[in-house]
Order: structure tokens, then sequence, then C-alpha cells
């Protein structure tokens, strides 16, 4: 594990130094490959926590893939705990991590059999329900005289309805009011062979719209307002489930957010940790964030293999799209040399991409960051660890590990 003290400069800011220094630091390594420049990374680290204001933060591992990473964060007083997005992936990392939350439900019926003959690991996953068909399943796999009480948060919907915008927010969870929400967890507590521990309720209408768009200002303002009367409408619902719910049971964790909603997350007094991931690599969908800027801590480098046309360069591989709404903004994006652009009618594509400006030659080096979450280690063994341009060893990704979740 590699200690992340917060670093006294951000050579990041200087675009024409720090990405030429990334470069000299890897020019030994044939592409494509994977940079995780250490001292941004540390830096974003330490930035949610300032912007969290002494709220906990919870790491969203589906944002990085690394488990020396995630090791590495954990590692900072104000992060603690993993929200998981799979069950046998938190079964890996309940061998260091005490306090894994499993983001999503699960119908793996050999992971839960697993987590049913694990005491240890049962004492430190918690599985996210939405529905006493989920907690059906689980008595199915392993009857409750047969296995340790196994621990259970509720995922509260958090989207909302509005006149003309319709619908904002992730089709996420069935429990989109408050009285649904408690009466799953009187459900829950009346079971045998669970135990009600928290609740989780993700904002994405907040966390995951970006609000920056340049000269576009009444564009803007309906974005700030939206935001407003989601959290509104939302926190509320989240208050009133919090406050029935421990009414039943003792809520060791009340969890909410993600990078771009932790501003507006802590003003809601009911919320005891947030999450946050994506911002740790700083994918460039955050650069049009008005509350915050992470910096550039992941990237990946292209080769230019041929140049068919005058202007004109082709990248091996590049297709690295984000997942959400089909658009440009789930493309990667060059960021070195300045000036590239992607050709219009091909984009980024899985095994050859065009692109246009600068004056590539076969075997130039093209630099580009990813849009937001964890789909570089989809594509990835190892990102290669770089320090004051120079390097730093490497970090296997889960897919280096032999380790694919989903």
């Amino acid at each position: 594990m590699i200690a992340l003290p917060e670093p006294a400069a951000t050579p990041w800011s200087d675009p024409a130094a720090f990405w030429p220094g990334v470069l000299a630091a890897t020019a030994g390594l044939d592409a494509p490959f994977g940079v995780l420049e250490l001292d941004a990374f540390a830096w974003n680290a330490h930035d949610l926590l300032r912007r969290a204001g002494g709220t906990p933060i919870r790491l969203a591992s589906k944002s990085l893939r690394v488990r020396e990473a995630i090791e590495s964060v954990l590692a900072l007083p104000g992060w603690h705990g993993v929200l998981a997005y799979s069950l046998r992936e938190a079964l890996r990392l309940a061998t260091t991590v005490d306090d894994i939350v499993l983001g999503y439900p699960t119908v793996d019926r050999e992971a839960i059999g697993a987590l049913a003959a694990d005491e240890r690991a049962a004492a430190r996953i918690t599985l996210m329900v939405d529905s006493t068909l989920q907690l059906d399943l689980v008595d199915h796999v392993v009857a409750p005289g047969a296995r340790p009480e196994l621990r259970v948060a509720l995922d509260l919907d958090m989207s909302i309805d509005l006149p003309v915008l319709g619908h904002l927010g992730v089709r996420r969870s069935p429990l989109q009011s408050a009285a649904a929400a408690v009466a799953l967890g009187r459900e829950v507590a009346g079971r045998p062979g669970f135990r009600l521990v928290g609740l989780m309720g993700y904002e994405a209408q907040i966390a995951g719209v970006v609000d920056r768009y340049g000269a576009n200002r009444a564009y803007e303002r309906i974005i700030a307002g939206v935001k407003r009367r989601s959290a509104e409408v939302a926190f509320a619902r989240r208050e009133a489930a919090v406050a029935g719910l421990r009414r039943l049971a003792h809520l060791e964790f009340v969890n909410g957010g993600g990078t771009g909603s932790i501003e507006s997350t802590i003003r809601d007094t009911s919320v005891t940790e947030l999450t946050a991931g994506s911002g740790l690599f700083g994918g460039h969908l955050f650069d049009r964030y008005r509350t915050f800027r992470p910096a550039p801590a992941a990237s990946f480098v292209l080769s230019a293999v041929r140049t068919p046309a005058a202007g004109v360069a082709t990248l091996e591989g590049g297709g690295w799209i984000a997942s959400g709404p089909v658009g440009l903004d789930r493309r990667p994006l060059p960021v070195w040399p300045e000036g590239l652009a992607y050709e219009p009618r091909e984009q980024a594509g899985e095994v050859q991409t065009p692109v246009r400006g600068g004056r590539l030659a076969v075997g130039d080096r093209v630099v580009l960051r990813h849009t937001k979450s964890g789909e570089p280690a989809e594509r990835l063994a190892r990102y290669h660890l770089v320090r004051g341009g120079a390097l730093q060893g490497e970090w296997p990704t889960y897919r280096g590990e032999g380790e694919t979740y989903t």
C-alpha cells in the first residue's frame, strides 16, 4: 500500500508541463496502458474530505476497481468502508476491509451461499434490498437457522417527478416513499436471519448531472433550480424514512450522495455518511461541475498507428465508453497533445479511433481521460503509477488479478 499524503503542489494545473511529464515517465511502455498520477490521486482524496466537512465518506469501488487504490484511500482518516457493486467482489474485499455495503441487490445464489458459510464475511458485509422477494431468495438458498444473521440495508428511491420535465433521477428502487421503506423495514425486522442496519438513498439527479455550461447561463439556472427542487423533495423523503425506520431498528448508517452532490447532501441532517468514488480518479465529466474540480489523476495512453490523410491520425483502440445516457460526453477525452478532436462520423472506435488536429506521426502517443467511472479498469490489467515525473510501480485492476464481477 502506498501512502497518500496531501501534495503541496498541483502540477496538473499546467497541462503543458503535466502531460509531457506523464509521457516521459512512461516512455518505455507499450500502449495502450493506464496511468495513475499519485499526487493527483492523493489531492482528490483529500479534497473530497474537505468538501465533506467532517462527514465520513464510503468509497464506491465500482469507480476504481483497483484493490490497492481502495486500500490506500481507506487508510486516510475520514474515509471508511466500501460501497461494493457485486457480492463476489464484496466477499473478496472482506478479507481486508471490515465494513462493506453492497450497493445493489443480488440474486447470485453461489455468492449468497458463500456469504452464509463465512461468519466473518457475514459480519462485515451488508446486503442491499428493496423487496421481500430478495429476502425470499436468500432464505431459499440458505434457511435462517442454517446461517449467521445477515446484515441488511434498504435502498430508498430518490428520484422525483416534475411538471414538464417528468421523471428525474434513476429508476433504482420500488421504495419510492418513506412509507414503503418503513413497511419493508418492518418486514426485515420481523424475519429471522436478517438484521436491519442501514438505509441508502442516492440522489442521482443531483450527483450525476453537470451544471456548468459555459455561456449558456440560462440553462445553468434551470439545472440549479431542478437540483434545488430535487433536494427539497428527495431529502424530505429520506428524512421521513429514517425517522420511521429508527422506531423499528438501530440504524448504523444512513448513506447518501455521490462525488457530484457532496455539498448538497451534507445539508441533509439524517445522513451519517457520504459515498464517493469517481472523483478519486477524476474523470473529465467533473470538469463541468461548478462547485469542485478534481485533478486528472487517471488517464490512458494510445499510440497512433497510421495517418490516413493530412491532419488525421488513427489511434489503436479508444472506444472506452462510459455508462449512462448515450451522448458525446460519454467518450474519452483526448487531452494531449492539445487540439485533437474526433472524426465526427467515426468517433471513438473499438479497435481504432481517427483524430484530427495536431501533427501526429506513426508511433506518437496520445493521452486520454475517461469520462466518469470504472470503464478503463474493464480494459486494463494494471495502472502504472507516476509521481514527480517518474514511474513508481503498478497497481493491478480487478481484471488484472483475474477477477470479473460484472
